[in-house]
């Protein structure tokens, strides 16, 4: 068959082309990725607050696992409106991270609100209080199936929230978003309360996960609201009995090799997140495996406090640390 004039220039065009609009598309692979943690304080659409507060919980009950409901106290004091929700979202535009762990928040819907655009992988809790990530648009992941051990047996706590991050490349890291029980933040975990007796139970199910990753040799990070105030926990973790007494020196206790953790907090001094709070040690942690704790910016661990302008904002921070994702010579 005969071979039209320019036919074959006119192919190597198109084709330079097509490629060029392949490579416009690709995902972007920055040299570092920022990894922030925020709990955002019973973060329900107003419209959903609203519809819960008419069957709220009285005093002294409490919302299960399985239940969607909120307690009576809340109302009206803890209703985010639609001009919180743009106060909220602009704030969080000035923090330059591109994936976000969150806690308490009523699923994708809210969050959404807050970070428009952006990718989202949330637990599947019925409790309004989940846990996940959003992610910034152009960074490739996979949500994996969520952590739901961290709700024990009776499947009262909340799950944790499980993402891959540049999934099948060499970039590749492993998230899990927490958010522990609260209420037992400095004493050991052997006091006699329930809060501390279900922390304590928790804490050999998040060493699960951790000594998992590293047993792959997975790069991987443990973020979120732990409910733990590391600076009150001091090794070892268990008492001569072999009762778990401390969260921090438990989970770090480098078994198996390369389960060791990086607190990259550690020795930064804090500040107050509102206006009206005083300076406090953290409960909140961004913990990195070994491997990916050698991949730290040095100095980018920052909390960021809300502007002291009297407005209402969640009584947690914003807190973030960036990683060299370069290429190197290892």
């Amino acid at each position: 068959m005969r071979r039209m004039p320019g036919i074959v220039p006119w192919l190597a065009a198109l084709g330079a082309a097509a490629s060029l609009a392949a490579c416009a598309q690709s995902p972007r692979e920055e040299a570092t990725l920022t990894l922030a943690t925020w709990n955002a304080e019973w973060l329900i659409e107003p419209e959903a607050f609203d519809e819960l507060a008419r069957v709220c919980i009285g005093r002294g009950g409490r919302a299960g696992g399985r239940q969607r409901a909120i307690p009576c106290d809340l109302v009206p004091d803890r209703r985010w409106t639609g001009t919180d929700f743009d106060r909220l979202r602009g704030f969080a535009a000035t923090v330059p991270a591109d994936v976000f762990a969150l806690q308490e928040v009523d699923g994708p819907a809210p969050a959404a609100r807050v970070f428009p655009g952006w990718a989202s992988c949330f637990t599947a809790r019925r409790h309004v209080q989940n846990v996940g990530f959003v992610v910034r648009p152009g960074i490739p992941y996979r949500c994996n199936a969520d952590y739901r051990e961290l709700g024990l047996p009776e499947d009262d706590v909340r799950w944790g929230a499980d993402l891959t991050l540049y999934p099948g490349t060499p970039r590749e890291l492993r998230l899990l978003a927490v958010h522990l029980k609260s209420g037992c933040n400095r004493d050991p975990l052997t006091e006699d309360s329930d809060n501390c007796r279900t922390l304590q139970r928790q804490v050999p199910v998040l060493e699960a996960w951790i000594d998992a990753r590293a047993t792959e040799g997975a790069r991987f990070v443990v973020l979120g609201d732990f409910n733990r105030r590391f600076d009150r926990e001091f090794a070892p973790g268990r008492d001569r009995h072999g009762r778990i007494v401390a969260l921090w020196p438990e989970i770090d206790d480098g078994d198996p090799p390369g389960a060791d953790l990086l607190d990259p907090a550690e020795g930064v001094a804090d500040e107050a997140c509102r206006r009206q709070d005083p300076v406090r040690p953290p409960i909140d942690h961004i913990l990195l495996g070994a491997t990916l704790g050698r991949e730290v910016v040095p100095g980018s661990y920052r909390m960021w406090p809300y502007p002291r302008d009297g407005a209402r904002w969640p009584d947690h921070c914003i807190r973030t640390v960036s990683l060299d994702l370069q290429p190197r010579e290892r």
